[in-house]
């Protein structure tokens, strides 16, 4: 029996390590020696910047501001922000600043942002579409280095560099960054966000309208597709951190619900036979989502049962002591400190409990489609 519960423990620890740890590393490796190189160029395509915004009073005349900032020749870009739903002073602050390159798209019923993209963009004709988020805001070269990807025949979306002011978010996304850039460059990013999304309008397959995270299912669909999602790591999008612990932890559990729900509609994704996908995929996205959240709970337990051997012992000294740090991160940001250490401790431990939390939602089905505004 104790040689059963020691294979197990070890065997979660493995999978641990190497989700994160062994796998970026492998990936970096291969994608230095397996690169597959992108073509670019200077291209110029019309493009329409679509901008779902549910109540975004308070920041949509900035968005719109920032929009019509971007470095792109006018004439070749439209920008269309979606309503649906908002009961604010949203669709009157767009009327108010719409002309010919700013539209206002707008319907009293909120149905949730699939179906308000699904809506929307039948009716463009752009040749390629960008989703960004209403609270996120683009710097002046953005557009000219995403579409600058579109002159590879074989890309059918591309994904933008995502920053978040706040030190755990912040850092969480520069390790997701590093790993964009590893499985572009191997062969697509295992997902998009929607603050930074552009696709090519013919290849827009609409999402399922109670899709959680639309912009994941969207651009794995893709790949599902034979088509590369590649990185763009110098179009930045910058948004805010979320102020509150409570707003973050209603999003991180609304996204680990939606990648439960993503992995239940893409099964084609982990057939071997996919390669270098199916391995970035069942590595990145699967193990982080699916397995570890889990497996960190059941290492601590097992580690319970093995006490009276001394290594044993130790390690159980060490999770204890983890989890301590953690708890001090979440103390400390409560009273608005956040030192580097304790909050990313805090901030792992944060997200993989709100993965649990979010396959709770998921297999009850009570995680909405419409979600709670972050601020």
């Amino acid at each position: 029996m104790i040689v059963l519960v020691q294979t197990f423990f070890w065997l979660a620890v493995a999978t641990i390590v190497y989700t994160f740890l062994g796998y970026p590393v492998l990936v970096a490796l291969f994608a230095g020696y397996f690169r597959r190189s992108v073509k670019q160029a200077q291209i110029t395509p019309r493009v329409t910047l679509v901008v779902p915004a549910y109540n975004e009073a308070s920041v949509i005349g900035e968005k719109i501001e920032n929009s019509l900032a971007l470095d792109y020749p006018r004439d070749s870009m439209d920008i269309a922000v979606v309503t649906d739903g908002s009961t604010d002073e949203t669709p009157e602050i767009v009327r108010g600043l719409a002309n010919d390159w700013v539209s206002l798209f707008h319907q009293p019923e909120r149905k949730g942002k699939a179906a308000a993209v699904n809506r929307v963009t039948p009716q463009l004709d752009s040749e390629i579409i960008l989703f960004s988020d209403a609270n996120t805001m683009l710097q002046p070269e953005t557009l000219r280095l995403m579409v600058r990807n579109f002159a590879d025949p074989q890309v059918g979306a591309v994904a933008g560099e995502k920053k978040v002011r706040g030190e755990g978010e912040g850092l969480y996304w520069r390790y997701e960054s590093f790993l964009k850039k590893c499985d572009s460059a191997l062969s697509s990013v295992m997902g998009a966000a929607g603050e930074l999304f552009a696709v090519r309008r013919d290849l827009f397959e609409p999402p399922e309208e109670d899709s959680i995270i639309e912009d994941f299912i969207m651009s794995m669909r893709l790949v599902e597709r034979g088509w590369r999602v590649v990185y763009e790591p110098y179009a930045v999008a910058v948004e805010e951190a979320p102020s509150s612990l409570a707003a973050e932890w209603q999003r991180r559990v609304r996204i680990a619900a939606g990648g439960f729900q993503s992995m239940q509609r893409m099964p084609g994704l982990l057939n071997p036979l996919r390669g270098r996908v199916f391995w970035q995929y069942l590595s990145h996205r699967v193990l982080r989502w699916a397995a570890t959240p889990f497996l960190l709970v059941v290492v601590y337990f097992l580690n319970l049962l093995l006490l009276d051997m001394p290594l044993y012992r130790l390690l159980w000294v060490g999770q204890t002591s983890f989890y301590a740090v953690a708890f001090l991160g979440y103390r400390l940001s409560r009273v608005g400190h956040k030192p580097r250490i304790p909050f990313t401790v805090f901030y792992f431990c944060f997200t993989n409990a709100a993965a649990l939390a979010g396959f709770w939602r998921f297999v009850t089905r009570s995680q909405p489609v419409t979600w709670q505004k972050v601020r």
